[in-house]
C-alpha cells in the first residue's frame, strides 16, 4: 500500500447499492497516502451522498459535466490530466455500456475519453445482468481498448440472488490499485526538508539573513516526492515555487522553522536540514525603524538561535537525520565534526567558496560524510544532484530500517 503515497487517484462512482463501499475505498486510499478526487454520476448520489465522499476525500465531489464553478477551477479536462489512475467502483452495467460505446454524455464518461491515465473498473450488478450477452460484449470491448476489469466476485447479492456480480471488497481493490504503481526508494516514507535562509528582524524594515536561494532544498523536495515520499518542505523566504504534491510551510525566523520542524515530528522518517539558518538573532527587536544617528559605530547585541538539526537528532521520536555543512575551508574536518557533535546520520558538505557552486547557483558539488566513510559526488545541476542524494540517503535509511 506504500506505493500509493503521493499518487493522484480519481475515484468514479456510478449508481448501485455497492456505492456505499466507495466510502471505505476512499478512506483506504487516503490512509495509504493517495490524493483522492471523487466523481459521481447522478444515479450514484441516490445511494450515497456527495457530502460523505467530500468529508472522506477532503475535496469537493465533482458531479456535473458543465458546472461553471468547477470549470472555473479544476475543469474536467484538467481533472482528466490530473489523475495518475482512474478507478470506477462500482461500475454499473449502464456505465459499462455507455463507456464501451465511446459516449461522453456525463462527467465520468467524458473523463474516461479525455484521460491518458490507466482506467480500472470494478463491476457491480445483478448476476443476470452480468451474464447478459450485451454486458459481456461490452466488457470484452473495454478490455480490448486497454481498460482493466477487476472482478466481479460471486456470492449473495442485495437483491437476494446468488452468483457473479458482487463488487470486490475495498481492501482488495485498494491492494490491486497499489500494485499498479512501481515501488520507489522512499515509498511510504515521510520526509521533512528545510530550505532557504531565515530572516532575523532588527526592526520592522531590516533583518539579518544570508545568500541562500533555497534551490538545493527545493530540488531535494522534488526528488524525495519523485521517490515516493510524502514531503513537508519548511521554507524560509525564497523566490521559488514549491514542487507540486509537496506540503510547503512558509517561515521567516529560525524559531519559526524549529517549531514547524518539530510539528508532527513523530510521523517523520527522514529529516534533511538543507536550510541556511541564521546562527544568531538580535536580543531585542526595535518597535520602530532604527534611525541613523551621529555615531560612527553601531553595536548590536545578538543571542544564539536554536540549533534545529541538533534538536531533531536528539528528539525522542528521532528520524534519520541529515545535515548540510556549507564551509569555506577544511571541508571534511568541519563536516565530520558536525556529524559527531550533533549526532547526525549523514552530513552533505559543500565548499561555498568555490565559484559556480553553492549559494544562488544552479549547480553544486558535494561530499557525503557518514560515520563510515566520505563519498564525493561530481559537480552537476542541483536538480540532478538532488536525485543522486536522495538515492544515496534512501540506501542508508532502508539499510538502517532492515537492521
Amino acid at each position: 500500500m506504500h506505493r500509493l503515497t503521493n499518487r493522484q487517484i480519481l475515484l468514479g462512482i456510478t449508481g448501485g447499492i455497492a456505492a456505499y463501499k466507495s466510502a471505505e475505498i476512499t478512506r483506504l486510499l487516503k490512509k495509504a497516502g493517495a490524493d483522492v478526487r471523487v466523481v459521481m454520476t447522478p444515479a450514484a448520489t441516490e445511494f450515497i451522498t456527495p457530502l460523505t465522499l467530500q468529508a472522506l476525500s477532503g475535496h469537493p465531489v465533482h458531479l456535473e459535466l458543465l458546472d461553471p464553478e468547477a470549470e472555473a477551477g479544476m475543469g474536467h479536462i484538467e481533472l482528466a490530466k490530473w489523475a495518475d489512475h482512474i478507478l470506477i467502483a462500482p461500475a454499473s452495467a449502464d456505465f459499462i455500456a455507455r463507456v464501451a460505446a465511446g459516449m461522453g454524455n456525463d462527467l465520468l464518461t467524458t473523463l474516461c475519453l479525455a484521460t491518458e491515465a490507466p482506467i480500472s473498473l470494478a463491476p457491480a450488478m445483478n448476476q443476470a445482468m452480468w451474464r447478459d450477452a450485451h454486458t459481456q460484449a461490452n466488457v470484452e470491448a473495454l478490455k480490448s481498448a486497454g481498460y482493466t476489469i477487476w472482478g466481479p466476485d460471486a456470492g449473495e447479492q442485495a437483491c437476494g440472488d446468488t452468483g457473479p456480480g458482487r463488487m470486490l471488497e475495498p481492501t482488495d481493490l485498494a491492494a490491486r490499485l497499489a500494485a499498479e504503481f512501481e515501488y520507489l526508494a522512499l515509498s511510504g516514507k515521510t520526509v521533512f526538508i528545510t530550505a532557504g535562509p531565515t530572516r532575523e528582524p532588527l526592526d520592522p524594515v531590516r533583518f539579518i539573513s544570508n545568500h541562500s536561494s533555497g534551490k538545493m532544498g527545493y530540488a531535494l523536495a522534488q526528488a524525495a516526492m519523485d521517490a515516493g515520499a510524502k514531503v513537508k518542505l519548511i521554507s524560509g523566504p525564497v523566490n521559488l515555487t514549491p514542487p507540486s504534491r509537496v506540503t510547503c510551510i512558509q517561515v521567516e525566523t529560525a524559531e519559526e522553522m524549529l517549531a514547524a520542524s518539530l510539528e508532527q515530528i513523530e510521523e517523520c522518517d527522514l529529516f534533511i536540514g538543507a536550510a541556511a539558518v541564521a546562527d544568531y538573532r538580535p536580543v531585542a527587536i526595535a518597535e520602530h525603524k532604527i534611525k541613523k544617528g551621529n555615531e560612527e559605530i553601531m553595536e548590536l547585541r545578538l543571542v544564539k538561535n536554536p540549533d534545529i538539526i541538533a534538536t531533531v537528532a536528539k528528539h525522542s521520536h528521532r528520524p534519520f537525520t541529515v545535515g548540510f555543512a556549507a564551509e569555506t575551508r577544511d571541508l571534511l574536518h568541519y563536516a565530520r565534526d558536525k556529524l559527531v557533535r550533533k549526532q547526525l546520520d549523514m552530513v552533505i558538505a559543500n565548499d561555498v567558496s568555490v565559484a559556480g557552486i553553492g549559494f544562488n547557483s544552479n549547480e553544486n558539488q558535494v561530499t557525503l560524510v557518514t560515520p563510515e566513510d566520505a563519498t564525493s559526488l561530481p559537480q552537476t545541476s542541483k536538480r540532478m544532484l538532488a536525485k543522486q542524494l536522495i538515492e544515496q540517503i534512501a540506501l542508508h535509511l532502508n539499510k538502517q530500517d532492515s537492521l
